[in-house]
């Protein structure tokens, strides 16, 4: 089993150790915050449980997968025997490019680094690093423990070797991996749903329909399982809105402006069910 270090114990990281452990690996998981650690499994036990109580697992399989996560918020703990080391922390260039610099005095030579991030390529951290060939994106989708895709983006510099590292992780993990061979904002899931939701944005900002009338359309016409407002409030309207600003600002491209109603609801803190209002309202 490969050993797995995970930085970053926020919602991500904690369900991609978790996932990890469900399958026998040993993972260690860093953050900085105790709290937080204890926060996200604790609620990672709530979710395995679930399963348990629909008899597919065991108690003991439970409490198996759950020991096998070993946290703390010793940064050079957690990576010093790592083969391959992902990074969950949050969204910013500045903190992640140093986080990549302290992974790379930290972790053995020959571990793989790769960034869990969907909006920031590889290329923009393994500069900081002096193993630029060994690191790559691993972009798993929200949540973790039930989406079964994972983009592996290559840099790059990223070596073939390394690209089939972070492969056979993905499939040691029980999720299913596709190969980016060439880094672009986005990659394919989101490059793809942006374009289609960005529409949908424009049919709602141009007075065409409301957004419960685009949603229906785009499930029983598309047989998606969500339409774009009720997926966005399930991902958070935040996410949505600070992923379309970083294409829009990386491309200068007017198309990728995000929409204003979109910005007022996060304006407003209305970011869908995390907050029980978005686009729907979740609070009863």
């Amino acid at each position: 089993m490969t050993r797995l270090a995970v930085v970053g114990g926020g919602f991500m990281g904690s369900q991609i150790a978790t996932q990890a452990a469900l399958h026998g690996i040993e993972v260690r998981l860093q953050d900085v915050s105790a709290e937080q650690l204890e926060k996200s499994m604790t609620a990672n036990r709530g979710h395995i449980q679930r399963r348990v109580d629909k008899g597919r697992l065991t108690p003991a399989d439970l409490e198996a997968a759950l020991a096998r996560v070993r946290t703390t918020t010793d940064l050079a703990e957690a990576v010093r025997d790592a083969e391959v080391v992902i990074e969950a922390v949050v969204e910013d260039l500045d903190v992640k490019r140093q986080v990549f610099s302290e992974l790379d005095e930290l972790a053995p030579p020959e571990a793989v680094l790769a960034s869990n991030s969907s909006t920031m390529v590889i290329s923009k951290l393994a500069g900081a690093t002096g193993r630029p060939d060994r690191c790559a994106n691993m972009h798993f989708f929200s949540p973790v423990l039930v989406m079964e895709l994972c983009e592996v983006v290559m840099g790059p510099q990223t070596s073939e070797a390394t690209a089939e590292r972070c492969l056979a992780l993905v499939r040691e993990m029980g999720r299913t991996p596709v190969l980016v061979r060439k880094e672009i904002d986005g990659f394919i899931v989101n490059r793809i749903l942006h374009a289609a939701t960005q529409e949908a944005y424009r049919l709602l900002d141009g007075g065409v329909a409301e957004f419960q009338d685009i949603d229906t359309a785009v499930e029983k016409g598309l047989n998606w399982p969500m339409g774009p407002f009720r997926l966005g409030d399930f991902t958070g309207l935040d996410v949505t809105y600070n992923a379309r600003l970083h294409i829009y600002r990386t491309t200068g491209d007017p198309n990728y402006k995000p929409s204003p109603r979109l910005r007022e609801k996060v304006e407003k803190g209305e970011l869908g069910r995390k907050t029980g209002k978005g686009w729907y309202d979740y609070s009863s």
